[in-house]
């Protein structure tokens, strides 16, 4: 049976960043998702809601936690309050991650949407960061579905050693919120 895993779009290389690309390569997500026993579904919960290209949507007041709960907002660069929108489409890729019985969800973090453990705190541009996530990483872990983040190479690393890869890399490093950077 093979590991079913929700990732984001752009980690799967589909060009719905904000600025149309993909943000880039990620070697060990798209090493992951290429093993023949990974079963992957892409989703962008952000391109889903806006589009692309977008304006940068950033939390404000909050993490994802707070933004369910109503105490902090999703607020674009632009300044509009795309709380709601954000909300419908985290709950589509939770929707999309039960439609294929995913066992875990790898996110891109930093991200409004998907940030796993580490998102920015208010606009993106001052570079201040807090640890907690996105608002469709939060839907997901209260729905029971654990996520990791693209930058978790030891997390990443011990699921290559589960799925049988010989030279699993990394399982003597950090996770992304293990290390000192955002603080």
């Amino acid at each position: 049976m093979p590991l079913r895993v929700l990732v984001s779009g752009c980690l799967a290389g589909r060009l719905c960043g904000v600025d149309g690309t993909s943000y880039g390569e990620h070697p060990l997500a798209r090493r992951l998702l290429e093993l023949p026993n990974v079963q992957a579904v892409a989703f962008c919960p952000e391109e889903e809601a806006f589009g692309t290209p977008r304006a940068m949507p950033d939390i404000h007041g909050g993490d994802g936690f707070d933004v369910l709960d109503g105490r902090a907002r999703v607020i674009s660069d632009a300044g509009d309050d795309w709380t709601g929108a954000m909300l419908r489409s985290a709950l589509r890729m939770k929707d999309i991650a039960v439609q294929h019985g995913v066992h875990l969800a790898v996110l891109t973090d930093i991200s409004a949407a998907c940030g796993s453990t580490v998102i920015s705190d208010g606009p993106r541009r001052l570079k201040v960061y807090r640890r907690g996530p996105g608002v469709a990483a939060a839907v997901l872990i209260r729905s029971g579905i654990p996520v990791v983040s693209q930058r978790d190479e030891r997390t990443l690393g011990l699921l290559f050693t589960k799925l049988g890869v010989a030279d699993a890399p990394f399982t003597d490093r950090a996770d992304h919120h293990e290390r000192p950077w955002y603080q």
